[in-house]
């Protein structure tokens, strides 16, 4: 028991270099082609959210930016956000 108490405990390291969490409602937008969005869609019914493998079948996106798309894209949160770009889209748009 004495061997066990007298153990150094490890201390998670910490360095300046490493990244920082961002809160989801600072995140921007990720614009998707028709095809990736379908894509997304049809794989996610599919397989669900392994983000890997359908980022693996659009060329040039991380699992992290399909995830994020998705997560906008459905979540309730995003829905005002969503309303307000499409706005601003219309106005720039003619």
């Amino acid at each position: 028991m004495e061997s066990t108490s007298k153990r150094r405990r490890k201390q998670a390291k910490t360095s300046p270099f490493e990244s920082e969490e961002v809160n989801s409602t600072e995140w921007e937008f990720i614009d998707m082609t028709e095809p990736e969005e379908d894509l997304i869609y049809r794989m996610h019914r599919l397989i669900g959210d392994r983000w890997d493998l359908i980022a693996g079948r659009i060329p040039g996106r991380k699992a992290e930016e399909i995830e994020r798309f998705w997560i906008m894209k459905n979540n309730e949160v995003f829905a005002e956000r969503r309303k307000l770009k499409k706005k601003e889209k219309s106005k720039i748009s003619p």
